[in-house]
């Protein structure tokens, strides 16, 4: 059996204080419950030679009356531990995204507008492998191909192509019918 490193061992003694469950949500609520009160100055503010300030005192005590409600509901730092811990799995997949982008480009401002065809194309597709690659690491992509797999295989092979028939009729007609955009061309004998 392996042996425990130090620093697993020093979250595991800080999850023991309580710092994951007490300590960064009263941080969390009090620091948006305080920045909003300063920000929205919806307490007062206070005149001081001809200079206006919030009423920092006060925003402070009811930022920190609220983060101490906040933390004594173990479901409200339940869900906040939850949304916190997705809020971050997203923050990683759109820098994981813009790193994916990053490598078609060069040091010049990121513009899609000017992009060929094939980069936006493949830009989507690495947007749709990050998202299936985090789909899979939450053991969701499992429930959603499941899911589909269970549809197709309780219908019967007759309803199964009579719907991928459709389908493909249905994407053939908006094909041939739908007018691309036309670049709009300056109007002639204007200068």
């Amino acid at each position: 059996m392996a042996e425990e490193s130090v620093f697993r061992t020093a979250i595991g003694f800080l999850d023991k204080l309580g710092v994951y469950d007490i300590i960064l949500p009263f941080l969390l609520v009090f620091t948006l419950v305080f920045a909003i009160l300063e920000k929205t100055k919806i307490l007062g503010v206070e005149k001081v030679k001809d200079q206006e300030y919030t009423k920092k005192n006060i925003n402070a005590m009811v930022a920190f009356v609220t983060a101490f409600l906040v933390i004594a509901s173990t479901q409200l730092v339940a869900v906040i531990n939850s949304v916190m811990a997705n809020v971050v799995l997203l923050l990683v997949l759109s820098i994981c995204f813009l790193m994916l982008v990053g490598s078609f480009y060069s040091d010049k401002e990121f513009s899609l507008e000017n992009s060929p065809k094939w980069v936006k194309f493949l830009m989507v597709f690495m947007f749709i492998g990050i998202i299936l690659i985090f789909l899979n690491a939450l053991d969701w992509l499992e429930t959603v191909f499941g899911a589909v797999f269970l549809l197709f295989t309780s219908l019967d092979a007759e309803w199964a192509a009579t719907t991928l028939f459709l389908l493909i009729i249905i994407g053939f007609i908006w094909y041939v019918t739908h007018e691309p955009k036309r670049a709009s061309k300056p109007e002639e004998g204007k200068k």
